[in-house]
């Protein structure tokens, strides 16, 4: 195969032809079977370094121009494959080495989990004269089960407790509600959970 592509962020067995880049961007649309951002794909794709952002990207917009991609009317921001993205991704998926697909589609996931927990879990970061003030929400669904709001000296510190609590904001519950029900147990947990 002919590689037609910059090659700038490729790790080793990565793709290098736009083909394979939209075949794998199809496939990754087939296998996850919702509507997806380009911004998602782009990602997932890009980030275990199997092509160039940039091919990446305009790979997309190519298959939003040949029709096999459309957007979501239901989701703002996303597309869904067609008929004809779906035949090239049945036709032309096991052209793909199994591992690209196989990290493509692992991070992929990951990224839409991540996605999930930030919208369910929402962080706010408001400046005060003395500092700023991280609000950080935990969602039960319909309810709130905690907000806390956590003083940072500095917008940096700030950001990383948002991204901190992002990371695994079920974890921050159970250290709450262990403590405050004083269950060893759940701190023990909470406590081994941390090591990891």
């Amino acid at each position: 195969m002919a590689f037609d592509t910059f090659d700038e962020g490729i790790n080793y067995g990565g793709i290098r032809s736009k083909n394979e880049i939209r075949t794998l961007i199809c496939y990754l649309f087939k296998s996850i079977d919702k509507p997806l951002d380009k911004a998602t794909i782009v990602e997932a794709i890009q980030k275990k370094g199997l092509a160039n952002y940039f091919e990446t990207s305009a790979c997309f917009d190519d298959l939003i121009s040949h029709n096999n991609l459309v957007s979501d009317e239901n989701n703002k921001g996303a597309y869904i494959l067609t008929e004809n993205g779906i035949m090239v991704a049945n036709q032309l998926e096991n052209t793909l080495p199994a591992a690209v697909k196989e990290k493509a589609y692992t991070c992929a996931i990951e990224l839409l989990e991540q996605k999930r927990i930030e919208k369910e879990n929402v962080v706010t970061i408001s400046k005060t004269d003395k500092g700023y003030i991280v609000n950080c929400r935990i969602s039960g669904g319909d309810v709130d089960l905690v907000s806390l709001d956590i003083y940072a000296p500095d917008n940096k510190q700030a950001r990383m407790i948002k991204k901190n609590f992002h990371k695994n904001p079920e974890l921050l519950y159970k250290v709450i509600m262990g403590t405050i029900t004083k269950n060893k147990d759940i701190i023990a947990e909470c406590l081994n959970e941390i090591k990891r």
